[in-house]
């Protein structure tokens, strides 16, 4: 009797997941505070916060591709890939690498610097009330700036995908759909998806407890 070959994923779900999430609430993020949607908008950043830092997690507890150990490689690996000698990973090559830390950096620094954010009339962070007034200066300011950045890294990860998926014909796409996909294969099988669900949940509960100890706004003055 002959046995069947069932590929394990390249991405598990996890990972699939988080980054479906970010492609959603990054655009909404924005919507919501152009059209001054705060209580939406603060939710939508609490959201990116409790994903970012169970990625980072995962990044060292989840399944063999989407941990960071597999796809972080040193300058001279980097420029070799770029020499054309190819990537030592089956999932992300050493510049896609990087790139993921980029990203989840600024969203992480995005995310945490709105806790400490106002817009001086109708919203204030929840950290707000507990921080100096030069510190809430900088982290407004990095609010701003983190999120230019991420625009210009977003644009350059679309590209990059584009550039892989059109004109190398690699189904990048598909495998972060599917998990999966030709020439898109992982090299082991993915560890069980309860450990993302502990993980999110247990970073959930740790945040909400630190929104709780935020402290009140002042009372009013009249």
């Amino acid at each position: 009797m002959s046995r069947h070959h069932h590929p394990h994923p390249l991405w598990d779900l996890p990972t699939r997941a988080f980054h479906w999430l970010i492609v959603v609430c990054l655009p909404l993020a924005w919507w919501s505070a152009e059209n001054e949607k705060y209580e939406l908008h603060q939710w939508l950043g609490y959201t990116v916060i409790v994903l970012v830092v169970s990625r980072i997690i995962w990044g060292f507890l989840g399944s063999r591709h989407s941990r960071f150990a597999d796809f972080l490689v040193g300058p001279g690996r980097v420029l070799a890939y770029l020499k054309g000698l190819g990537a030592s990973s089956a999932g992300h090559n050493p510049l896609g690498g990087w790139s993921v830390v980029a990203l989840l950096s600024l969203l992480l620094l995005q995310g945490v610097s709105g806790l400490f954010n106002s817009d001086d009339v109708f919203f204030s962070g929840p950290l707000y009330y507990g921080a100096s007034g030069p510190f809430r200066d900088t982290m407004g300011q990095l609010h701003e700036l983190a999120f230019d950045v991420l625009l210009v890294l977003v644009v350059l990860h679309i590209g990059a995908v584009l550039y892989y998926q059109r004109g190398r014909k690699e189904p990048l796409i598909q495998a972060m759909l599917r998990g999966r996909a030709p020439g898109k294969e992982g090299l082991a099988a993915p560890v069980p998806v309860w450990r993302a669900i502990l993980v999110t949940a247990v970073v959930a509960l740790m945040f909400w407890g630190l929104l709780a100890m935020a402290p009140e706004p002042p009372p009013l003055m009249w």
